[in-house]
């Protein structure tokens, strides 16, 4: 080991400024101001990627990333990421950061992000995981100026404290910390297709009917076996929403589904708990949650469904279903959830899925009042909300089954990410104080692989 110390105490101490390419690009702070307007954002085009696209190092967009189109980046061509490149959380976050790939070269940069461009001596993905790290985290947050709202710039960047290896070693490196974010992107990739098609599912049985439709013109429902395809009807009837399958009735919200049901929390012991920023937009599980000292907040159970009530995380899509609970404990959460409990005769997927909607979504953000930037979904708006649901307890069951399975392999690959990311994130503070060889780390991934 002494040998290995030896070899790492040769490493250099540098700074991120000495890093910077200074004949193409050096470091460029977003536009903002007069230089590009919020009215010339687009919806189709290429997206301007702001402090909320910067997920767990990697960019990550979704309905409400705005774009701009090809004259914008002809008129400001210095916004224009490429790959390789770093953008840091200008405000706020600044915590964040991610690393541009192939995928996101031709991007733009946002406002609320610095870009720095790192010039060839350097492998940019090691300078990124040590950015990463929570002892940079650390200097980002102590070193932002501003209280209420810590911010970065140029100057602060360029004074960034960072270690040096030789090239090869950075690669190393590199090359062994990116396995395992390689195998947690694909786990994320995943679980995106199998929730894609449990929504989908919910769409074609309780909002378009289409096993319905197809009896009714005659036809086998698509992918639906004989037994299954026998619990739906082959007509229609109208009602108040239009037409639905016959023998199904309109329901009101409040009927089948209790809003914000009272759970009983020890106040002197800590619970798990749910912060609105651990939500990520669109996905069906929250990827962290702390135990913290019970204060004022929601409570929830497992099987419950929480929706974001104020404005703009409903609109970004932050809904989740609680089955990260520890059996028979309750948690608590942000005041700014809705939380959503079945009385009975549904299923905790389906509310899940319904809350998804577009329906249901449609009516809640239509509610919303209060000041800007601070409004809020109408509690009586959502006990309102109509839906129609099938007389077969089965086709909840059928539904149930399906998107069970789904939702545990997506539980599964959650968990074995986070294992993934608690491995990573220990190996990079050994490797680079020389605690632990690349050899002997190549070795710990494997295993974990």
């Amino acid at each position: 080991m002494s040998d290995q110390k030896n070899i790492y105490s040769q490493w250099d101490t540098t700074t991120l400024g000495e890093l910077i390419d200074k004949d193409n690009g050096s470091i460029q702070t977003g536009p903002f101001g007069t230089t590009l307007k919020a009215a010339e954002y687009t919806k189709n085009g290429v997206p301007l990627i702001s402090v909320r696209e910067l997920v767990d190092g990697r960019i990550e967009i979704d309905q409400k990333t705005p774009k701009v189109n090809q004259h914008i980046l002809d008129r400001l061509p210095q916004y224009i990421l490429q790959k390789g490149d770093i953008v840091f959380g200008r405000k706020g976050s600044v915590e964040r950061s991610a690393l541009i790939r192939e995928r996101e070269h031709g991007w733009f940069l946002g406002s609320d992000g610095i870009r720095i461009r790192l010039h060839e001596c350097v492998d940019t993905r090691f300078i990124h995981y040590q950015v990463r790290s929570k002892e940079t985290s650390t200097w980002l947050l102590q070193h932002a100026s501003g209280t209420t709202m810590p911010s970065l710039n140029q100057k602060i960047l360029r004074k960034l404290p960072l270690t040096l290896p030789p090239l090869p070693e950075q690669k190393a490196i590199a090359s062994i910390l990116g396995s395992l974010d390689n195998k947690i992107e694909l786990n994320n990739k995943m679980n995106e297709t199998l929730e894609t098609m449990a929504r989908a599912l919910y769409k074609s049985w309780f909002v378009d009917f289409d096993p319905v439709v197809a009896k009714a013109a005659g036809k086998r429902p698509y992918g639906m076996d004989d037994k299954t395809a026998a619990l739906f009807p082959d007509r229609f009837v109208d009602s108040e929403l239009g037409p639905i399958p016959e023998g199904w009735e309109i329901v009101k919200l409040s009927n089948e589904i209790e809003l914000n049901p009272k759970v009983e929390l020890q106040k002197n012991g800590k619970s798990p708990y749910l912060s609105m920023q651990n939500v990520i937009p669109f996905r069906i599980r929250p990827t962290k949650w702390e135990w913290r000292q019970l204060t004022s907040g929601v409570k929830f159970e497992n099987g419950d469904t929480l929706v974001a009530r104020i404005t703009p995380s409903l609109e970004n899509g932050k809904t989740i279903m609680v089955d990260f609970l520890p059996d028979d404990q309750p948690g608590w959460g942000s005041t700014e959830f809705l939380v959503l409990r079945n009385k009975g005769r549904l299923s905790p997927s389906f509310i899940y899925f319904m809350a998804r909607g577009n329906e249901f979504r449609d009516i809640a953000i239509a509610s919303m009042i209060g000041s800007s930037g601070r409004q809020r979904v109408q509690n009586e708006a959502v006990k309102d909300f109509l839906f129609s649901i099938p007389d077969s307890r089965n086709i909840f069951d059928s539904f149930e089954n399906f998107s069970s399975q789904l939702i545990k392999t997506i539980k599964y690959n959650d968990k074995e990410s986070q294992t993934l990311s608690q491995i990573r994130d220990l190996l990079l503070p050994k490797l680079i104080s020389g605690e632990i060889r690349i050899k002997d780390a190549e070795k710990v991934v494997e295993e974990a692989l």
